[in-house]
């Protein structure tokens, strides 16, 4: 009788095990929006429908539910604003996903007609996951259309990120024109070494631009 009770608990543990596997979280993945006073009102609603759109994509969904994803947005503009607009929320279940992506759609700006700190931007940010420590990787996920304006510098605030094992990749939102700038600004002073920089030709492109970045940052292969 002994024997039985001490297989059947050997067994709840290891189911318990295998169930915890299964569901332990592979990203963090915190998406920072640009709203600082280069992005008019009109401009805004296409960062938010683009991002919900991207979220309600199934290729995004499936993704996201098979990483154990966590999810949250920080607004960011000039030197001290910044906000934690939708916490941290955990991707188990589709009716997670479309929540998300439905609160992301309706979220108020939260700043207007500021300059751009993109370092106090990331800084903010990468203090948001101790929340999210359980998950495998963590990634700043920034978009923005102009370079650092305002706030201290930009390479301590990346630093520190990387020191802390966070990956930050970007969004760069440039004119329909044949130049980058932006695009060389994020390369060369924002993403981490393992990061990279997906561009935005102008914000009408930003929905397809989000849903490949999210795609790429989450749809790797487990373990």
């Amino acid at each position: 009788m002994r024997r039985s009770t001490a297989g059947l608990a050997a067994g709840v543990v290891l189911l318990a095990l295998r169930a915890s596997r299964v569901a332990a979280c592979e990203v963090a993945l915190l998406l920072t929006i640009d709203v600082s006073g280069s992005i008019d009102r009109g401009e805004y609603r296409l960062q938010a429908e683009g991002l919900a759109a991207a979220l309600e994509d199934p290729e995004v969904a499936e993704a996201l539910l098979a990483a154990q994803a966590a999810l949250g947005v920080v607004q960011w503009s000039g030197a001290g604003k910044q906000t934690f607009s939708i916490p941290w929320r955990r991707m188990l279940s589709p009716a997670e996903v479309a929540g998300f992506a439905a609160r992301s759609r309706a979220l108020d700006r939260a700043y207007t007609g500021s300059d751009t700190a993109v370092g106090e931007a990331i800084a903010f940010s990468a203090s948001r996951f101790d929340a999210v420590a359980d998950c495998r990787r963590k990634v700043i996920d920034i978009s923005g259309d102009g370079p650092q304006n305002a706030g201290p510098p930009l390479a301590p605030a990346r630093g520190a990120a990387t020191a802390a094992g966070i990956e930050i990749n970007a969004v760069a939102i440039e004119d329909a024109g044949r130049a980058a700038p932006i695009t060389e600004f994020y390369r060369r002073s924002v993403i981490t070494r393992n990061g990279f920089v997906l561009t935005a030709r102008g914000l009408e492109d930003y929905p397809r631009a989000i849903r490949e970045k999210i795609l790429r940052e989450v749809a790797r292969p487990l373990g």
